[in-house]
């Protein structure tokens, strides 16, 4: 679907979204049912940020065969619990 832009001479512009190729050069106004004339609009593109392309390149990267681990990302050892049933617990 696309957003395509039309302008009504009295109730000024509005969006109307409709399959790629099918928008005509005038349709209906929903407020007031004149013509109006669609306009000229740029693509309404966005860039991802750097960390979500990153983070999302990473995920397909390892979909098929991850990546395999000796310690928790981050670099900080992992808190040991106090708890004496937790130490027969097996650990990476």
């Amino acid at each position: 679907m696309a957003t395509y832009e039309y302008r009504c001479r009295q109730d000024g512009s509005f969006d109307v979204a409709l399959p790629i190729g099918t928008a005509g050069p005038s349709t209906r106004c929903p407020r007031c049912g004149t013509l109006a004339g669609r306009m000229f609009t740029p693509p309404r593109l966005t860039r991802t940020p750097v960390g979500l392309r990153a983070a999302m390149d990473r995920a397909e990267r390892t979909a098929e065969t991850p990546e395999v681990v000796g310690r928790p990302p981050g670099g900080r050892p992992a808190r040991r619990s106090t708890n004496p049933a937790h130490a027969r617990l097996p650990r990476w």
